[in-house]
């Protein structure tokens, strides 16, 4: 059983008891099976239900029939508990319970240990819904999601980053003005004459083309000041992980009292390697704060080279500005109209206590698209839903 990490907990155990409800409802689980899932393990993200899901329904389940019960078992065994720990009663599925006797006669499962007066009577044991306790296999996982990065301590920074890298990252489409071979309804002259020639010169079928989508540019502004400084180291590790994972080119700068482009940095292949250099590069870190001028630099001298195309700008900040205000909401403005969505990034916004109330915030809420926190790994995981679903939501700007 090496394919369980040590620091699974109860996984183990939970398996046993989600094969020993499978085998109670009727389905053809058998101990080779529950093997076979156990090694399968090794080579698929367990904290992540899509992937633990359709390993386990792929190796447990072999008839039609029993995918709506596996998918309902699954569903209401491996939710999160309320009080760190539930209890599964096979009475909640109903008729959908399959009557069929399994090949092999379960061991008794555990049954409740507490019960009403009259409770049971006239029943015998075999016809008594039986109920499994699950013991809470995730909660560390869990807590470490909502856990702030700046209260973090050493091991649990080495978590983050690895589950940060795991994180998938996909940006919204834009229409381009190209089109490619489909199903559309413009036709295809070219393709239909040379497709005509092979047969003689007679059109036996028009050739059509259908729009060409294309992911949006990204471009990321992150601010290194000092009052970021509990989470600038972190936030670079975001920023080289979302670059890493994105199939596509991705603009990065950091400024503090000046702008600094790092898209050169980021590129290496070692993350270590890489914000090293990024350190090396930056002449100001961990200084002031003029975001106005920053904002300035970037707009007059690479807003047209990377701006555009339905680009989508990450803003990374905690709005404490000690420029101009004036200059930063004109600066903002600008850069608003010169991308698709402008979304501001503020890490402490994840305190309920927080109000943008600096001179900064409140000079650029007026010209942010979405104003989101990233204080912790939940965040970062609603960042990359809601840039996977950028198209799918109207763009309103006043």
């Amino acid at each position: 059983m090496d394919a369980i990490p040590a620091s699974s907990g109860n996984l183990l155990h939970n398996l046993i008891l989600f094969g020993r409800l499978l085998r109670g409802l009727g389905l053809d689980v058998n101990p080779g099976r529950m093997i076979d899932l156990v090694h399968a393990l090794k080579h698929i993200e367990v904290g992540r239900k899509p992937d633990f899901y359709h390993a386990a329904r792929s190796l447990l389940v072999h008839r039609r029939e029993d995918l709506p019960l596996f998918d309902q078992a699954f569903e209401m065994f491996w939710r999160k508990p309320e009080e760190g720990w539930a209890a599964v009663d096979l009475s909640l599925f109903g008729q959908r319970r399959r009557t069929r006797r399994p090949l092999v006669t379960p061991p008794p499962l555990r049954e409740a240990e507490d019960k009403a007066p009259g409770e049971g009577e006239g029943q015998s044991p075999a016809d008594q819904p039986p109920v499994l306790q699950v013991v809470a296999t995730y909660s560390e996982r869990e807590v470490l999601r909502r856990k702030d990065f700046a209260e973090l301590t050493g091991e649990e920074l080495e978590a983050i980053k690895r589950l940060m890298s795991e994180l998938v990252w996909r940006l919204g489409e834009r229409r381009t003005r190209r089109r490619r071979p489909g199903r559309g309804q413009q036709l295809d002259l070219r393709r239909t004459v040379r497709r005509s020639l092979r047969y003689g010169g007679e059109v036996l079928v028009w050739a059509r083309r259908t729009p060409k989508f294309k992911p949006r540019p990204l471009v990321i502004l992150a601010d290194i000041s000092g009052s970021m400084e509990r989470y600038t180291r972190l936030l670079l590790h975001f920023i080289y992980s979302l670059t890493a994972a994105l199939n596509q080119p991705v603009e990065a700068f950091v400024f503090s009292t000046r702008l600094t482009r790092v898209t050169r940095q980021l590129r290496d292949r070692n993350v270590d390697r890489a914000l090293r250099q990024v350190s090396h590069a930056v002449p100001d870190w961990s200084g002031g704060t003029r975001i106005g001028e920053a904002l300035k630099t970037f707009n007059f001298e690479w807003g047209r080279r990377v701006l555009g195309r339905g680009s989508v700008a990450l803003l990374i900040s905690d709005g404490w500005d000690r420029g101009d205000v004036e200059l930063l909401r004109h600066e903002m403005a600008r850069l608003q109209r010169s991308c698709y969505r402008l979304i501001w990034l503020n890490p402490l916004l994840g305190s309920p206590e927080y109000e943008p109330l600096t001179r900064g915030m409140q000079a650029a809420l007026p010209y942010i698209d979405d104003f989101l926190p990233v204080h912790n790994l939940a965040s970062l995981e609603d960042l990359a839903r809601r840039l996977a679903e950028l198209d799918k939501r109207v763009r309103v700007r006043s």
